[in-house]
């Protein structure tokens, strides 16, 4: 998966409150495919248990995590994000 798409992927997990916190390094993050959970390490690191994380060693469910934990750089991504949607709605206006 691309970089992009993960990332705006994290941040819909987000933004539509799929994530609960369980316990101070606990998180149940709700995904398209199934319930996950993201463990934050002491060095705050992540792993995740879902099956891209597993083989790829990254995945939207635990990047959701780490921009959760991370107010400036959750900030950062929603700027991004809702920018290249409003470029994306003002391309499909110019069609037609």
């Amino acid at each position: 998966m691309p970089l992009n798409r993960m990332i705006e992927k994290a941040y819909n997990l987000i933004k539509e409150g799929r994530i609960e916190q369980i316990s101070d390094d606990a998180y149940n993050v709700v995904g398209e495919h199934g319930t996950y959970i993201v463990i934050r390490k002491i060095d705050g690191s992540v792993t995740c248990n879902c099956p891209g994380f597993i083989t790829k060693k990254k995945c939207s469910h635990s990047l959701a995590v780490i921009m959760l934990n991370q107010p400036a750089l959750l900030r950062s991504i929603k700027r991004e994000v809702e920018r290249s949607e409003k470029h994306k709605g003002k391309m499909g206006e110019t069609k037609g």
